[in-house]
């Protein structure tokens, strides 16, 4: 392994170096006065491609670097109303200046072109109307065809293969990483060019002094002041269903808002659209998606590995409503409101075949399992924000509150060919939660310096209930339930309080800024739990386990004090961001009615480094290293007994010991994109060690599993490389890409008191495009094929192969003028050792258009073939699993698509 680190980062080094040649100067007038805006350009003579550019300053001076194998170079200039110079010069470093001829140009005809993609400085601007096709309607639809742009499942934009972290319309962030929404609802004609600002440092003051290597996503409308958004209303069968989607948006100068309502029982995931998909940097505070702490489970039916339109079965309400204005003349201050609400009902059901391998305790058994859910969620949000951002000052406060109301059910039918083992239950959990937090952050300039105070606050409580009735449905080895008890009921309290606060100074010299800091990190959480109507043993010889070992009352706190120096660099060609920390861990675990103490305290050194060379105008290589230390949760130290799910209740020993786990990892990257000739590709690795103290030794006895730890070090090592290309092609009208990767994981484990080593490989490959090429037709495929290979040594030796294949072909034909023919086809296949299954979904559309009022009238068709199920066959450590999941039947929709103006 350290051979393959060691040779992919020599030929990293090796490619920065190879033939990397800048040269610089100046151009003025035959006056002298220097030249602004005047572009040069670095070409290989006879050959028609540039190798790299530069613009002039308003100074006139340029600086381009390049790369060649040829021994001279054309260095072309070019300047408005100046005669046009070339010169070929040696591939070397060198000074080369210019004085050019004035030159009047005549102007017999003006063509207006845009170009497709432009750049200038790390702006990468992409004109919509040059990627688009017929059939779009909304910015996500000519996202997704945007090279260099991918656009997840999700909704998560990346660039380049990374997240952004932000997303701006006309420059102003109404949405806090939020962006679904827009992204899905704006009309794309209201859209004049989409603009990515690559290295972006969304913290004004901070700009050219502390560096980011992430891009930002700024959508420049065509009107300074726009009234726009996007409303469907759709009804169809069978059963009844609806689709209603209404999203007005208003984008002013001063103020900007959004307010989106959609409903739907067809299958669509519109309640994600709230979720922060874009976090900034943490000197804008820290802002997180609250979720509550899922502790307790009903059993869960299977879903597939389809589009979630497939097999969703929901009846799903979303509003959702966000609202920026500036409140001060200036513009530097602003407050931004948002709130949403969801309600959500979701069916699913599914049938197991589990094949349980033998143990040297236990012969091969065979469970079937049917499991019928109801998923019920309640929730909502609201948060109110305030912000300053200008050169000389940074405020914000962001308060957020949460509320859930949600609960699970699950009908169960569950036999095996383990005598006397057929049953069936009905289970239910309700989980209320409530959290509260608040991030405030604010850097003030002092003299020469900046202070920078940032302070966190998060209160939380789950409260959770699980009920199981009738309560014989158990059957859980080594428990019994009275033959009185008509249900079981484990009931779970979480409080969990965190509060991180820090204050910093920077100060910046010949483009580096240190930054030393100082803080506290404090995290407290109480768990009370009580487990009533099960019992320990059998009814004929119950046990003498005390009633204490039925409950927890834990208390897990960590508080860390720590002091870092932040180092960061900026120029040109390199950036440069490092932190080093040093930590003061201080962990403790109580719960005294469980015989529960323990506790770690540990100093340790958790550096993080990334650095980033920029060459050749094109090109950008990077690597990042970073070690952080982490000592477990809660849910690492309670004794009590708690019944999790009702298939299994587990504990901890009072005496396990605290986990400390110690992560490195370390990357490289290798980054090319071309604006000129639309090419954009990108090459990864990483390898990562993550040493833990403990093992887990479970032992699995007639389905159920019995945990238990160990104190013994062991790894799980991991690395993986990929690579992914992109290219527009304009002549064809054409955006395609290609991606790979190759992901290792070979790690310690421990099961029926034998070590063995288990090793995964997984590969995949992708393949994307699009084609707007012919007036009477466009196409977009998204293709992957993957491969896993799972291999156990140490122990019955065991090796399991998958293999996998997935493609969404759309079709669209335009035979007429305003009328649109769609044919959607969705291909999941999987193959394990000798079972093979085919899942393919067919939908077709019809579409006419109003182009007069911009409304669309669309007849669909879903699932045409009406598969109703889903199969799949899976290969584990300890059993295989024939797995049939319910799926969406055939539906036919009747929509109505406008736009708001």
């Amino acid at each position: 392994m350290k051979l393959k680190i060691t040779l992919f980062v020599m030929i990293f080094f090796s490619a920065l170096s190879f033939a990397q040649k800048t040269v610089s100067g100046k151009i003025t007038d035959e006056d002298g006065v220097a030249i602004p805006s005047a572009s040069v350009t670095i070409e290989e003579p006879g050959k028609d491609a540039i190798l790299a550019y530069a613009i002039t300053n308003s100074k006139g001076e340029y600086k381009v670097t390049f790369t060649s194998a040829e021994s001279n170079v054309d260095l072309k200039v070019k300047a408005f109303n100046q005669r046009p110079l070339t010169k070929q010069i040696n591939n070397s470093d060198q000074t080369v200046n210019f004085k050019m001829e004035g030159e009047a140009t005549e102007i017999k005809e003006v063509k207006l072109k845009t170009k497709m993609i432009t750049a200038r400085g790390d702006t990468i601007s992409y004109d919509l109307k040059a990627f688009d096709s017929k059939s779009d309607r909304t910015l996500a639809d000519v996202m997704k065809k945007i090279p260099g742009i991918e656009v997840n499942t999700d909704g998560t934009i990346l660039y380049q293969g990374n997240a952004i972290n932000k997303f701006y319309v006309n420059g102003k962030d109404l949405m806090e990483g939020g962006y679904g929404t827009i992204n899905n609802s704006l009309p794309k004609d209201a859209v004049q060019k989409v603009e990515v600002l690559e290295n972006h440092q969304p913290v004004k003051i901070l700009q050219d002094k502390v560096p980011s290597d992430q891009a930002a996503i700024n959508i420049k409308l065509k009107n300074s002041v726009t009234m726009t958004g996007r409303g469907e209303v759709g009804l169809g069968g069978s059963p009844l269903l609806w689709n209603v989607k209404l999203t007005p948006m208003f984008f002013g100068q001063k103020s900007q808002w959004v307010v989106n309502y959609k409903t739907n029982n067809v299958g669509e995931q519109v309640e994600n659209e709230g979720n922060i998909l874009a976090f900034g940097n943490r000197f804008e505070g820290r802002r997180i998606n609250a979720s509550q702490n899922d502790w307790l489970n009903v059993e869960n039916a299977s879903t597939p590995n389809l589009p979630v339109k497939r097999y969703l079965m929901n009846s799903v309400h979303y509003v959702s409503a966000n609202y920026l204005t500036n409140i001060d003349k200036k513009k530097e201050w602003e407050l931004k409101a948002n709130a949403n609400y969801t309600n959500n009902a979701v069916e699913r059901e599914s049938y197991i075949q589990q094949e349980i391998f033998a143990t040297d305790k236990l012969p091969a058994t065979t469970v079937f399992q049917n499991i019928r859910n109801n998923f019920y969620t309640d929730k909502a949000k609201g948060e109110l924000i305030f912000t300053k951002n200008a050169k000389k000052g940074f405020f914000k406060n962001t308060t957020s509150f949460s509320q859930y109301w949600n609960a699970d059910r699950a009908i169960v039918d569950r036999n095996s060919t383990l005598p006397n083992s057929s049953r069936n239950g009905e289970e239910a959990v309700e989980s209320p939660t409530t959290s509260f937090q608040n991030s405030l952050s604010t850097i003030v300039p002092w003299k020469e310096k900046m202070v920078n105070v940032l302070s966190f606050i998060s209160y939380q409580t789950d409260k959770q209930t699980l009920e199981v009735s009738p309560a014989s449905y158990l059957q859980i080895p080594g428990f019994f339930t009275p033959s009185t008890a008509n249900f079981a009921t484990q009931s779970m309290r979480l409080k969990t309080f965190e509060a991180n606060h820090s204050a910093n100074i920077g100060f910046s010299t010949k483009g580096w800024t240190f930054t030393p800091e100082i803080g506290f990190n404090f995290k407290s959480t109480n768990l009370v739990s009580d487990l009533s109507n099960v019992l320990a043993g059998t009814i004929d010889t119950p046990s003498n386990t005390p009633i204490s070992a039925y409950s927890n009352d834990l208390t897990y706190t960590t508080a860390t004090p720590y002091g870092s120096v932040g180092v960061n660099y900026k120029n040109d060609s390199w950036m440069l961001y490092a932190n080093f920390p040093v930590n003061s861990n201080n962990i403790k675990a109580e719960d005294p009615a469980r015989s529960v103490s323990k506790d770690v305290n540990k100093v340790t050194f958790e550096p993080s480094i990334f650095a980033q060379y920029t060459f050749a105008s094109f090109w950008k290589a990077s690597v990042n290293a970073n070690i952080n230390n982490n000592f477990g949760e809660v849910n690492t130290a309670y004794s009590g007994f708690m019944m999790t799910s009702p298939s299994g209740i587990n504990a901890m020993k009072a005496t396990n010991p605290i986990p400390q786990n110690n992560n490195k990892s370390a990357g490289t990257r290798i980054e090319y994109r071309n604006p000129l000739n639309n090419l954009f590709f990108n090459i990864n690795y990483r390898y990562s060690d993550a040493k833990r103290n403990l093992i887990s030794s479970p032992t699995i006895e007639q389905g159920y599993t019995v945990m238990e730890y160990q104190e013994r070090d062991n790894h799980v090592l991991s690395n993986g490389y990929s690579a992914e290309v992109g290219k527009y092609f304009p002549k064809f009208k054409t955006n395609a890409s290609v991606s790979y990767s190759n992901n290792n994981t070979k790690s310690d484990l421990f099961l029926n008191n034998a070590f063995y080593t288990n090793r995964n490989n997984g590969q995949s490959v992708g393949l994307k495009f699009n084609n707007t090429y012919f007036s009477w037709m466009s196409i977009d495929y998204n293709a992957s094929f993957s491969k896993t290979k799972q291999t156990s040594a140490g122990r019955a030796d065991t090796d399991a192969n998958r293999t996998g294949f997935t493609h969404n072909l759309g079709l669209f034909f335009y035979p007429i003028e305003n009328h649109t023919i769609g044919f959607n086809w969705d291909q999941v296949n999987t193959n394990a050792v000798d079972q093979k299954y085919r899942n393919g979904f067919y939908d077709v559309s019809y579409q006419f258009t109003w182009a007069k009022k911009k409304i669309d009238f669309e007849l669909k068709w879903m699932n045409i073939a009406n598969r109703r199920v889903f199969e799949t066959y899976e290969i584990g450590n300890t059993d295989t699993r024939f797995t049939r999941i319910q799926l969406r039947p055939s539906q036919v929709m009747f929509t109505v698509k406008f736009n708001f103006k």
